[in-house]
């Protein structure tokens, strides 16, 4: 027994030391993989353009409180532009190549990128872009370059804007799983896909007007970067003009039909390297890295504080892509005890999601107006909760092709009283009081239950106009009138009075030193997320790639299909009442 004794505790004393020699090894890992890294930037390079890893505007800065460790990322897109923006003047960078990109980034960010590199242009440094095949997204941004090249047995994807939004009346009889609807009276597109099976007058009204706005914006930059009229770009989508390499060149869609290789001698030619040599290259993100890190704006003591609130809204602490009141409350705790902060620029970036949630925030952002001027900046989505806590900053800033407005408020509810019939089921309640038993997915829904829910949701309505009516100084009447539902793009939402000016995060930024009266500053980042060793270890498995968790599962299935995982998890997860855009408008 001795002897089992020594062997166990042998056994024992070999898992733990394995096991702490593996969380050293990870903490150790993720310590050398932070900021540490040495990038080494040589002279006459070209930023290759690289977004395949770039899709929200704020990688995030997490505090690992176990280890008082911060790891700051920097792949976000404010990071990209942040570098484009330094790289006109840095006498190593000589131009940017976008090569192959495919992007993941909206509307309302590719135009913000766009805006950027015809900026970089200025300098006098070149931008060049090749495709073997380009999407219609990718070609808008790369359309921006001085000289343009295809595949010669590639495609150029030009069409015009669609949006798909999937009717599910007959699903739900069929199946016997039903979502009941809870809304405003008058709040009729947003929860259509569950009471209808096909698309309303109203709701494809206003579809094609959010379509024709956003695809006016796109045409109208391509027009002016390819010489290209309005109408000509218009006739090449409606009859695919530009859909071969042949055609989209006697189209000037592209410049030059040529392999890869042309492509890489024509920039050694600019760069006055030899044929035989390769030219110097530096990834945009790391590139990105080296600029955030560089010592620079010490000596400024004015900051002024740029708040992301990217993803849903939900409770809690939030996350990266999860908007919660924790960090963005900590967030303008901070900006209004600071008194180096002069003014917040709150970037917005979201469909909606609880309503509570929304009223937190709104009432932060009500108590640092209070302080310090807040001026926002909308990104691809402001809409639904994403402008319930926009509405009362000093100042709104929309690009043209942000979606905003949907302005409403619902509760939807899984009901299988058919299913449990069909499959034999039968759900019996016992209470003590007439409501006590609440709602219960087996049973049909209960009208005293139906009715004290609508009188929630027409009072988060109510709550939600006169948010809106207040800090818009407009009538409820007014607010109720462009309100019910309905999404606008930036550039409409300008003409009805939602926003006040077109425009990027840059403007945003110009506009909140301009009232905080600052013409020296910084600007500073938030939130910080905290996070804990168990954190850790729920995101990385695997002792050799520490590839997330994420990262493992797309790989497995399929980016398009941890897309719909996604949205499925985030159904699930939400609770409340619900100030947010029920279906996905997804624009291709």
């Amino acid at each position: 027994m001795k002897f089992l004794g020594n062997v166990l505790a042998t056994v024992v004393g070999i898992f733990i030391f394995c096991m702490l020699f593996f969380f050293g090894l990870l903490f150790i890992s993720v310590i050398a993989g932070g900021d540490g890294d040495k990038i080494t930037l040589k002279d006459n390079s070209v930023i290759e353009l690289d977004l395949s890893n770039v899709n929200l505007d704020y990688a995030g800065k997490v505090n690992f409180k176990d280890f008082n460790y911060i790891e700051t990322n920097h792949n976000g897109l404010i990071d990209v532009l942040n570098a484009i923006d330094y790289a006109k003047t840095d006498e190593n960078i000589k131009g940017i190549s976008i090569l192959n990109n495919f992007s993941e980034l909206g509307l309302a960010q590719s135009k913000a990128l766009r805006d950027k590199l015809e900026d970089f242009k200025k300098s006098g440094k070149f931008i060049v872009a090749y495709s073997n095949y380009m999407t219609q997204k990718d070609y808008y941004l790369n359309s921006v370059a001085d000289t343009l090249y295809l595949n010669p047995v590639g495609e150029l994807d030009f069409k015009g804007l669609s949006s798909e939004i999937l009717y599910m009346k007959e699903l739900q009889e069929k199946t016997g799983i039903k979502m009941e609807v809870i809304r405003h009276g008058k709040y009729k597109s947003a929860v259509e896909p569950f009471l209808s099976q096909e698309m309303s007058p109203e709701n494809r009204e206003q579809m094609t007007v959010l379509l024709e706005s956003a695809w006016k914006t796109i045409v109208d930059d391509i027009s002016i970067s390819r010489n290209i009229s309005v109408d000509s770009l218009n006739s090449i989508a409606n009859s695919l003009g530009g859909r071969t390499p042949e055609l989209a060149l006697a189209k000037n869609l592209v410049d030059k039909i040529a392999y890869e290789d042309v492509y890489h001698e024509a920039i050694k030619t600019a760069l006055k390297v030899k044929p035989s040599d390769d030219y110097n290259k530096i990834e945009i993100l790391d590139y990105a890295k080296k600029v955030a890190t560089t010592a620079k704006d010490f000596d400024k003591e004015d900051i002024i504080a740029i708040i992301y609130a990217q993803g849903e809204i939900a409770g809690g602490e939030g996350d990266i892509n999860v908007i919660g009141e924790g960090a963005i409350r900590k967030s303008l705790e901070e900006a209004r005890k600071n008194k180096n902060i002069k003014a917040v620029v709150l970037r917005v970036n979201s469909p909606g999601g609880s309503a509570l949630t929304s009223d937190l925030i709104w009432r932060e952002i009500e108590l640092t107006k209070k302080v310090k001027p807040v001026i926002v900046s909308m990104g691809n989505y402001a809409a639904s909760g994403g402008y319930y806590i926009s509405c009362n900053a000093n100042k709104i800033f929309a690009e043209p092709s942000t979606i905003t407005g949907s302005i409403g408020v619902f509760g939807m509810l899984p009901n299988m009283n058919q299913l449990a019939k069909n499959i034999g089921i039968n759900a019996e309640q016992v209470k003590t009081h007439e409501n006590a038993g609440g709602y219960s997915i087996f049973e049909p829904l209960d009208e005293n239950f139906k009715n004290f829910t609508l009188e929630s949701i027409e009072n988060v309505y109510d709550t939600f106009v006169k948010r809106v009516a207040d800090g818009r100084k407009m009538s409820p009447q007014a607010v109720d009138a462009i309100a019910q539902g309905r999404v606008w793009t930036g550039a409409d939402a300008l003409r009805i009075g939602l926003v006040d000016e077109l425009g990027g995060l840059d403007d945003a930024i110009a506009y909140a030193a301009k009232v905080a009266k600052t013409d020296s500053y910084k600007t500073k980042n938030f939130p910080e997320y905290e996070k804990n060793f168990q954190d850790l270890l729920a995101n990385y498995t695997g002792l050799a790639m520490f590839k997330t968790r994420e990262q493992m599962i797309k790989e497995e299935i399929g980016e398009a299909n941890y897309q719909v995982l996604e949205q499925l998890r985030r159904v699930q997860n939400r609770k409340g009442i619900q100030a947010i855009m029920p279906y996905e408008i997804k624009i291709e």
